[in-house]
């Protein structure tokens, strides 16, 4: 089998990277796709370096045996862990990132604060407080660490008064008028942007990294001359292991495909 045709694989600790895939997909209609979400070990977050390591390398290992041409770590906790680590150890596959987009938020943002939720771990490790050492003199950036908000959208708890008043508990000690934007660090919080822009208005940009995300994989894919060529739409297979029936619908839900 031609390298071209074999699949794409995704991981994230739960339905999280499903925001970034939705973006590759889009970008690259004709590939086909293979997505394991961790939902049995989410959240990441809130886990040490050494097991996000660990849980990264069991599941780039599950994703091997589906004969997968490029994956991308669809997780900023995991990417913030482990990153270094995986390309170290498979060089012979591409192996895309992802990380909290703070360069267009600062680009956006000419006055006003920058606020990034993230999961309390991104924004411990070294490869965000890089992040943040490179923009702190251009912009006024607030790290919001939102512990507790993965567990709603696990659940496909994306809109409603609980999850509202749990956001609005963690922006409850910021000047919220004085904010311009928005940085979803992690990918689970694209699915809760409804609720983010019905408490903060509409003119504070919320930012996320996927579009950028699938642009590294595909410049990756046509860089090893591995861009699939068939003319037909690609198709997509979620594992999840929980193996809970309910969590693989919510999947497909959003995915909506």
């Amino acid at each position: 089998m031609d390298v071209k045709d074999n699949p794409i694989g995704f991981f994230d600790s739960g339905v999280g990277g499903l925001s970034v895939l939705k973006q590759a997909i889009k970008l690259l209609p004709n590939e086909d796709f293979i997505y394991l979400g961790d939902s049995k070990n989410a959240p990441y977050g809130i886990k040490s370096v050494d097991e996000v390591r660990k849980l990264s390398f069991d599941a780039v290992e599950f994703l091997l045996k589906y004969n997968v041409k490029a994956i991308v770590v669809a997780c900023n906790t995991a990417t913030s862990a482990a990153i270094q680590q995986l390309r170290s150890t498979y060089k012979n596959i591409p192996i895309i990132g992802i990380e909290p987009a703070l360069k267009p938020a600062v680009e956006l943002s000419k006055n006003g604060k920058i606020v990034i939720m993230a999961t309390p771990m991104t924004l411990t490790e070294k490869k965000f407080n890089n992040l943040m050492t490179r923009y702190k003199s251009k912009a006024d950036i607030i790290p919001l660490p939102c512990a507790g908000l993965v567990e709603f959208i696990e659940q496909g708890i994306l809109e409603g008064n609980e999850i509202n008043d749990f956001i609005k508990g963690k922006f409850s000690n910021l000047e919220v008028q004085k904010i311009t934007s928005v940085v979803l660090g992690c990918t689970h919080y694209p699915f809760i942007k409804k609720e983010l822009i019905n408490i903060l208005g509409g003119k504070v940009k919320i930012i996320d990294g996927s579009k950028g995300t699938a642009a590294q994989l595909k410049r990756q894919l046509i860089i090893n001359k591995f861009i699939n060529l068939k003319d037909k739409k690609g198709k997509v297979k979620i594992f999840n292991s929980s193996n809970n029936q309910e969590i693989l619908d919510i999947s497909y839900k959003l995915l909506n495909i």
